[in-house]
């Protein structure tokens, strides 16, 4: 049986595993014009389960079967490496089901998928007595499914932003850059009392950040993306290195939590 409920953050997958990870020639799909939404999804033999999902308009890129994290976590680290690449640790967000995690970068993540081949999933702390947990699949490459899944979603499939992601650190900035003025978003006109928006731009030779856009937003069409994207146009980045004027064009990528005054659930991270 296969069954995806799509709405909010929830992704239920009831689906039995493969008895081969490369058995299909393709991803599988799942339409639904109803709600506008199109999820491409392989389940591997590990166990995990990993979707790309595009709703009205919103993508988004989960990994699902992970073992539970408590109640009130927020976000949890995961390790990943396509290839012959090192694990980079990346930030995920944890859903209303804890075994359910979805990227801060959700079109990055599925144009790599997209390639198929060797992929590696390290779980801190994953195991049951409490080592770090590895997963490693070989993936199906999928010519089609999450083709369509990003079409679907505005999303190209190819940007060369993918390639300087990882060198982004938790601050939001390549190494050699600080935060001369980090934006400060005001909290949009919305019925969501929490969330996130998580927005890449490209800062200048003067440290001006612009070609800025939205990667993920939860809930979606929440308007904290919206509200991200007018903070940047103040926000200014300086170099270690170099003096202002000169700075060589970089990619940043930066992270807002979006909280009502006075309510801050257990878990969720400072902005």
């Amino acid at each position: 049986m296969k069954r995806f409920v799509v709405g909010g953050l929830l992704l239920a997958i009831a689906l039995p595993a493969f008895a081969q990870d490369t058995a299909q020639a393709d991803w599988e799909v799942l339409r639904d014009p109803r709600h506008k939404s199109v999820v491409a999804f392989i389940p591997v033999t590990s166990g995990l389960t990993l979707a790309v999902r595009c709703v009205d308009g919103s993508l988004d890129t989960l990994i699902a079967g992970l073992p539970p994290v408590p109640t009130g976590q927020a976000t949890r680290p995961l390790h990943i490496a396509f290839g012959d690449k090192p694990l980079h640790e990346t930030n995920w967000n944890v859903t209303t089901d804890r075994t359910v995690a979805i990227a801060d970068y959700p079109a990055e993540f599925a144009r790599n998928l997209r390639k198929g081949g060797r992929m590696q999933v390290m779980i801190p702390g994953g195991a049951g007595d409490g080592r770090n947990l590895r997963h490693q699949l070989e993936l199906s490459p999928s010519s089609a499914a999450i083709a369509e899944t990003l079409t679907s979603c505005g999303q190209p499939l190819e940007d060369p932003r993918d390639a300087l992601l990882p060198d982004i650190d938790d601050r939001g900035l390549p190494a050699g850059m600080n935060w001369a003025r980090a934006p400060r978003p005001r909290y949009p006109n919305t019925n969501y009392a929490v969330g996130y928006a998580v927005v890449t731009c490209v800062a200048g030779a003067d440290g001006a950040l612009n070609q800025c856009q939205v990667e993920s937003e939860q809930p979606a069409k929440s308007r904290f993306g919206e509200a991200a994207l007018r903070a940047m146009p103040n926000a200014r980045v300086s170099s270690t290195t170099e003096p202002t004027g000169q700075i060589t064009p970089r990619l940043i990528g930066f992270r807002v939590n979006f909280y009502l005054e006075g309510y801050q659930p257990r878990g969720t991270p400072r902005p």
